[in-house]
């Protein structure tokens, strides 16, 4: 299923492993095995086909391949699943429902389904309160009703299925990408020329494995973006169309072009940053990440908290009788803020 800025399937935490001159010419898999504690052979073998052993950022398929002293590998342990999602009374705002589908406007900050880490307290827990058992099977009883995903920190409109029929129609519009999903996001700079595609194959970062990127070899992908309003050249209001669904891929392709949403924590930080800024634009380092900006843009980026996304159109024909549906939701008003103050430069 593409999955429009959706959150990266859970890592886990890495782990490393060098070897040693005494490890020269052993296989991989016992080398792990007996390296990593609670790491069976066999789960070692089964971690190198899931692709989740690498070496200078490099995967390793072949769990015979004998090391050489000095080689590090890194494994990620996926988190072990969590447990089944239970009803939760979490308000929700509802765009639009009836018998086979609603429309949800999803605030930042609520993650989608549980996942490691984030056990309850998801859009899920909430749907379940909602609508009881009448959400679509088609996901799984971990993901039930849930056709696409946006980020935790994305806010704005997704679509639920209530049935398998609607989840199955809606999916087959994700397919064949008849279903229309607009984003507004604000970004550093202003992008050259004003209306544009960006097109670059996504897949996992080879620098970090936690991280999407564009790379070769990766899903392709291609973001239509305007400029609707440009901040003099510190940053700019720009609309996404996405005719395809990476994950992470407006975030992505918009970092790639050099021009970070501002207030991304993991792909906000270039080189050059916002005009002035040392390192980038997001939380975290936040006085740093905003040196350069005047007042009182540098303390709205400070306080913003996370990107500055949001799904703010939705078109699609109804699973059940095609009739069209189009949906549209404000920005909200942290990135209202946010525009207000970059207005003010």
């Amino acid at each position: 299923m593409e999955d429009p800025d959706g959150e990266a399937d859970p890592e886990g935490e890495p782990f490393s492993f060098t070897a040693a001159e005494a490890d020269r010419g052993e296989r991989l898999d016992k080398l792990l095995a007996c390296g990593l504690d609670g790491l069976s052979r066999t789960r070692i073998r089964s971690l190198i086909d899931q692709g989740r052993v690498s070496s200078l950022g490099r995967t390793i398929a072949d769990a015979s391949l004998r090391v050489k002293p000095g080689q590090t590998f890194d494994v990620l342990v996926p988190e072990p699943e969590p447990a089944l999602p239970v009803p939760q009374e979490i308000p929700l705002t509802v765009a639009y429902e009836d018998d086979d589908l609603l429309v949800i406007d999803k605030p930042a900050g609520m993650v989608v389904h549980p996942a490691a880490g984030n056990a309850d307290g998801t859009l899920v827990n909430a749907l379940l309160w909602h609508c009881g058992d009448r959400l679509s099977g088609i996901g799984g009883v971990r993901r039930p009703g849930i056709v696409h995903r946006l980020d935790k920190e994305t806010s704005g409109l997704m679509v639920v299925a209530k049935n398998d029929l609607a989840h199955g129609g809606l999916a087959a519009q994700f397919a064949n990408r008849s279903l229309s999903r607009t984003y507004h996001a604000v970004v550093a700079g202003v992008p050259s020329p004003a209306r544009g595609e960006i097109t670059g194959d996504i897949g996992r970062s080879p620098s970090d494995r936690k991280k999407m990127a564009v790379v070769a070899g990766g899903k392709p992908a291609l973001t239509r973006y305007r400029v609707l309003k440009a901040f003099g050249t510190w940053a700019s209001l720009v609309e996404c169309t996405l005719a395809t669904g990476r994950t992470h891929q407006i975030r992505v392709h918009m970092t790639h072009v050099g021009h970070p949403l501002i207030g991304d924590r993991v792909y906000g930080v270039r080189k050059n940053g916002i005009r002035g800024a040392s390192k980038g634009i997001g939380p975290g380092a936040a006085s740093a990440r905003a040196r350069g900006l005047p007042e009182p843009a540098r303390d709205a980026v400070v306080a913003l908290g996370r990107q500055a996304l949001h799904a703010v159109a939705l078109r699609f024909n109804h699973p059940r009788d095609a009739r069209p549906m189009q949906f549209e939701s404000e920005l909200p008003l942290d990135i209202q803020r946010l525009i207000g103050s970059l207005e003010s430069i």
